[in-house]
């Protein structure tokens, strides 16, 4: 995850008609029906054909994010570490984290040509390391006085029900949030050639996920960095790269997100 400077630099006022656009399917994350996605609300907003096809990754928070970026970096790819706008999103070959892992759906109807990836992971490895996280950014994530950006406030209220279930950080809760989403994109992409799952953690990872881009030959075995591990939650933002995307980047429509709602 960046650090405060990186994902805070809106303010409230450029952003708060995004809370009122959140809807959690239950308060314990347990809800099979899938999100409702409005064609209308998605049919009018402007998608770059000529832009580099872009993969989309969809694991949670504490899958791997960090470490699939910056090898995409060093492929040559533009990536974005979480993307809170339009623009970000158009120059980006590759986007991960918030809100690719809420928002799936939607964007799966936004880039039709996107390929999509999911990041799995141990799961008793990844409650203990989420448990971690949600101590550290809770404080932030509040609705009315965090200083997090409203669209991470967002996914994380729709995925994990902060700021709507008494303790986001209850083992039992996670483990029910974090198989809810699975079962979800699982679903979703059922039969579907443009999706990937992985974990980084396995022998050959990267070079699978590289010849599922196109970018390396199938039996390629390269393995992903280690990174943003035990309690390191800043190394995108100290990694440096001329190919990174800001979360907040801007455009023609400025700092806009999508019209969409989850």
């Amino acid at each position: 995850m960046p650090d405060n400077a990186t994902i805070a630099t809106l303010t409230d006022s450029q952003g708060h008609n995004y809370r009122a656009d959140v809807r959690l399917n239950q308060l314990q994350c347990d809800s099979t029906k899938p999100n409702e996605i409005k064609p209308n609300a998605i049919k009018h907003e402007s998608v770059i054909a000529e832009h580099k096809q872009k993969v989309i990754f969809i694991g949670l928070p504490r899958t791997g994010t960090t470490s699939v970026s910056v090898a995409l970096l060093e492929q040559g790819l533009k990536v974005a570490h979480m993307a809170f706008t339009k623009a970000a999103f158009m120059q980006a070959d590759a986007i991960s984290d918030a809100p690719c892992f809420s928002d799936f759906k939607q964007l799966d109807g936004l880039f039709p040509g996107a390929k999509f990836v999911y990041l799995d992971r141990e799961l008793d490895s990844w409650v203990s390391s989420m448990q971690m996280l949600l101590g550290r950014m809770l404080p932030h994530l509040d609705d009315k006085t965090g200083r997090f950006h409203p669209i991470m406030k967002r996914s994380f209220r729709h995925t994990f029900g902060v700021g709507v279930v008494e303790n986001p950080q209850d083992e039992q809760h996670l483990i029910d949030c974090y198989q809810r989403h699975k079962t979800e994109v699982v679903n979703y992409f059922a039969r579907r050639n443009n999706f990937l799952s992985i974990d980084v953690s396995q022998q050959g990872a990267l070079g699978q996920l590289l010849a599922f881009m196109g970018l390396a030959a199938t039996e390629n075995q390269q393995n992903f960095p280690k990174l943003n591990v035990g309690r390191n939650v800043a190394s995108w933002d100290e990694y440096k790269h001329p190919n990174k995307i800001s979360a907040n980047a801007s455009g023609p429509d400025k700092r806009k997100f999508f019209d969409y709602k989850i």
